[in-house]
């Protein structure tokens, strides 16, 4: 059984609108305020840019994998011996993609192209939709499933197959006006899934007008109790999660061996 305590920080930057350089030092400044121990840093959807409402706009913004943000990003997590999550603006072959990533110190690398692409909002006229279903990465002894923002609407996307996952990553650029949906769902996913949600949105107006808000990106337990969520002015939002205390809820409450046998079909199957 692990016994050591995990910790989390995320923080909910207000975007500077197509500026990566911006938004780079911006982080690489946050990440020196993190409490020490720190494993796991989230932060928002398309974190390096914001969120770009045209083709035309957002091409020239784009990157390869092996492109500034994600080196930058293997350079900080390498200098604070962390784990960095969040999504850029990612390019393959002409089309662009809502990519999340996963890097974790000594350039180990995971990537999730957004499979539910909110077209509420016109992201399927800038983005192509992923192939792949999210990615469950272990790293020092929890698993660590992510998705990003509007994946979250969808439980048996996030759903947690016979405890595969301990810490379900929600990165999001998730509007205000409807935040009490962001608050309920991620409870919503911690409380069906027996495990932690750690949801990171993004603060600020963005560059089409939408407001998001302030405070809204939340740390919560296994029983959907919220341990963490910003106050006052820093951006940095931090606690301590504990894989034995989920364990021991999970062998104590074991609601997963009840749950309904499905299969989600790969995206690139559908």
């Amino acid at each position: 059984m692990l016994t050591r305590d995990f910790k989390v920080s995320i923080i909910e930057s207000n975007i500077v609108a197509g500026d990566k350089e911006a938004n780079l030092n911006a982080l690489e400044q946050q990440l020196e305020q993190l409490p020490f121990g720190t494993d796991l840093v989230v932060l928002p959807e398309l974190f390096s840019t914001g969120f770009i409402d045209n083709k035309e706009d957002a091409l020239p913004l784009a990157e390869r994998n092996t492109g500034q943000t994600i080196e930058r990003l293997k350079h900080l997590s390498e200098r604070h011996s962390i784990a960095l999550v969040g999504s850029f603006l990612a390019c393959t072959a002409s089309q662009l993609y809502n990519r999340a990533f996963i890097i974790e110190p000594h350039d180990d690398e995971v990537f999730y192209d957004k499979v539910h692409l909110f077209s509420f909002g016109g992201e399927n006229k800038v983005f192509s939709r992923g192939t792949e279903l999210p990615p469950i990465i272990r790293f020092r002894g929890v698993n660590i499933k992510v998705v990003t923002c509007y994946d979250l609407r969808f439980p048996a996307f996030c759903r947690n197959r016979d405890n595969e996952c301990d810490v379900l990553v929600v990165v999001a650029n998730w509007a205000k006006a409807r935040v009490n949906a962001w608050r309920t769902l991620l409870a919503a996913r911690a409380i069906e899934n027996e495990c932690y949600v750690v949801g990171a949105n993004r603060s600020g107006i963005d560059a089409q007008g939408i407001d998001y808000a302030t405070g809204s990106s939340m740390i919560i337990d296994y029983k959907g109790k919220c341990l963490a969520q910003r106050s006052g002015e820093s951006p940095l939002i931090s606690a301590v999660i504990s894989p034995k205390s989920l364990i021991e809820f999970r062998e104590k409450f074991p609601a997963w061996r009840d749950a309904d046998d499905f299969t989600i079909k790969s995206p690139s199957s559908i």
